[in-house]
């Protein structure tokens, strides 16, 4: 059984683990320069406004509501992933970011890392409009009420970035854990944070699933030949004088 279990951990996490400790190991934080200045900024959020003098302007940059101008939402968007939900401990937002960010960053690459998170929250973003649209009655609608909550936090990106890094390190139940554990959370509090959860990873698969179709129809790269024998520039002989 232990051995199973150890057989299963290391084609789940092995591939996962090997790329996270050799950057850690190799370059230590700054593997990760993208993640502490993210955790950085928003400790930084959260602390101005929680002043009586700094909540309007966090506001004003990083708040976004569905009920806001579509312009003003995708404008406010990418900061958004930055403001911690106010009703929630910003102690959970850090932890995410820490580890999902710093994992994917080192998976993935800076700008990639930056790409799918924001994907991901502008996924939730506009599903909050469309969901309105479509009213309470159906199972992917939202009441009205809801074009008034603040829409700020990182657990769209999160989310997304946690499927996308399992499904290109082939940790394949790991990922089907975390689609599970979203669809569970809307069955038991099917709010807007929840339904935009499922938005961001519908479109990660949508991502995933283009990137597939799009390396399918390139051409094969071309037969480099037989490798060279040892002490010559080809297989054909050495030329002798």
């Amino acid at each position: 059984m232990r051995s199973a279990l150890k057989e299963f951990a290391r084609r789940e996490w092995g591939p996962l683990y090997t790329a996270v400790r050799a950057a850690l190991v190799t370059k230590k934080w700054r593997a990760v320069p993208l993640t502490l200045g993210a955790v950085c900024l928003t400790a930084l959020f959260q602390l101005v406004q929680n002043q009586d003098w700094g909540y309007q302007p966090v506001q004003n940059i990083g708040s976004v509501r569905a009920e806001d101008p579509l312009w003003l939402a995708l404008l406010r968007t990418p900061l958004s992933l930055f403001v911690p939900a106010l009703d929630l401990p910003v102690w959970g937002a850090l932890a995410q970011i820490l580890l999902v960010f710093g994992i994917a960053e080192i998976c993935l690459g800076r700008w990639r890392t930056l790409a799918v998170a924001y994907l991901s929250t502008l996924a939730g973003t506009l599903y909050a409009r469309v969901g309105i649209a479509l009213g309470p009655d159906g199972p992917l609608g939202l009441p009205a009420s809801d074009a008034q909550v603040v829409d700020t936090g990182p657990s769209a990106a999160v989310v997304g970035l946690a499927v996308y890094v399992c499904r290109r390190y082939r940790a394949r139940w790991t990922g089907l854990l975390v689609v599970v554990a979203m669809v569970v959370e809307v069955l038991v509090k099917p709010n807007l944070a929840g339904k935009e959860h499922l938005a961001a990873i519908a479109a990660v698969l949508l991502l995933v699933a283009f990137t597939a179709w799009r390396e399918r129809r390139q051409p094969p790269p071309p037969d480099p030949g037989p490798e060279p024998r040892p002490g010559t520039r080809s297989w054909k002989p050495p030329i002798r004088s």
